[in-house]
């Protein structure tokens, strides 16, 4: 199961505060449908634009074809603008 890691904003809006659970997905497509699919509104969250995504370690901007490992680490984090 991929360990998914929530900021503490997501996590009070949509989870009740759990911000660390285990979900079986093997990519990070499906991931967000059974996120959604559990805490609804949390995938179309995710879908905004305004969170990347670190599978991991590694940061994606647009991670939705990404393929994850059963034991991969998946958090989601704002995007950090620059300029």
């Amino acid at each position: 199961m991929a360990r998914i890691i929530l900021t503490d904003s997501l996590s009070k809006r949509f989870t009740g505060g759990d911000n660390d659970f285990e979900i079986v997905a093997s990519s990070v497509r499906s991931l967000i449908r059974e996120l959604d699919s559990l805490y609804p509104g949390l995938g179309a969250q995710v879908n905004d634009g305004t969170l990347s995504v670190a599978i991991d370690g590694d940061i994606y901007q647009d991670a939705f074809l990404e393929e994850l490992n059963p034991d991969s680490e998946v958090a989601f984090l704002p995007k950090i603008g620059g300029g």
